[in-house]
């Protein structure tokens, strides 16, 4: 994503790409359900924690570790091997996220070192920073060209000052391009697919959209599957309108999955089922 030459607002001219604003519209009408639930009323706190709980499930999937519910509130150990390490990493971040509101729109590069950090829970040199040039990135399955590290810094401060700056663009353009432009980056040698996704969630949490973060993106990427996922990640990285309305549009579909997860939970809780 290039901001040369952009207008004032260049996110905001996504929103009228093809198809953008009807995801925009259909996915609020989804948030809107959950948040009008008569559960919410008296029980918003739980649906908050399973949301997290099911949102770092769906994260963890999208990088390796596809587990069953029950078996993520099962485990207490995370860091016997290489798939239980990301759960606890997807699991961490879902912690985290909230965490961050405050800071995010003053200093996005510092949150995003944060999740990084809290991810990795380590303390290498190459944690909490951006990789430098000759670092190898640990991200699998994502097999895209891979950005140089001088094209990294400075897209990601071009990014940076798009959120500092604010604008008019809907929360779910938003969203999306930060979550899309540091999956194309992968500025960071490990977790960058967890990192995004985290991303994602605190730009919805924060632009007001789902502010009780009860509307799990991460659950309808996954629900989508990854090759949708990688497909439509493709379409973001072409740079071409098309291509961005159809990034758009998954990550609206992925919230509006989100929401509808949600909305069962109310109802199961409705109805004493869980």
């Amino acid at each position: 994503m290039s901001t040369t030459g952009a207008s004032a607002d260049p996110l905001a001219a996504l929103g009228s790409l093809p198809g953008v604003a009807e995801s925009v519209e259909t996915m609020r009408k989804a948030v809107d359900r959950v948040y009008g639930h008569r559960v919410m009323r008296r029980r918003s706190t739980e649906i908050t924690s399973e949301a997290a709980l099911r949102g770092a499930r769906g994260s963890a999937a999208l990088s390796g570790a596809d587990w069953a519910l029950e078996e993520v509130r099962r485990r207490t150990d995370f860091g016997a091997d290489d798939e239980a390490r990301v759960m606890g990493a997807a699991l961490r971040l879902s912690a985290e996220a909230g965490q961050l509101l405050s800071i995010w729109r003053q200093s996005p590069l510092r949150v995003l070192a944060r999740l990084h950090l809290v991810a990795a829970a380590t303390s290498g040199d190459e944690v909490g920073r951006p990789r430098q040039a000759g670092e190898k990135v640990d991200e699998p399955l994502i097999e895209l060209p891979l950005p140089s590290a001088t094209e990294v810094a400075g897209r990601l401060e071009g990014l940076s000052e798009l959120i500092i700056a604010g604008g008019s663009a809907p929360a779910l353009v938003t969203a999306s391009v930060v979550h899309g432009e540091l999956l194309a980056l992968r500025p960071f040698t490990s977790h960058n697919g967890l990192v995004a996704r985290a991303a994602e969630r605190i730009v919805l949490i924060g632009s007001g959209l789902d502010p009780k973060s009860v509307c799990p993106a991460e659950v309808g990427h996954a629900e989508l599957g990854r090759a949708a996922y990688l497909a439509a990640l493709e379409g973001y990285v072409s740079g071409t309108p098309d291509g961005m309305a159809v990034w758009i549009a998954h990550c609206g579909r992925a919230v509006e999955l989100g929401a509808r997860e949600s909305t069962a939970v109310c109802e199961a809780l409705q109805r004493g089922a869980a």
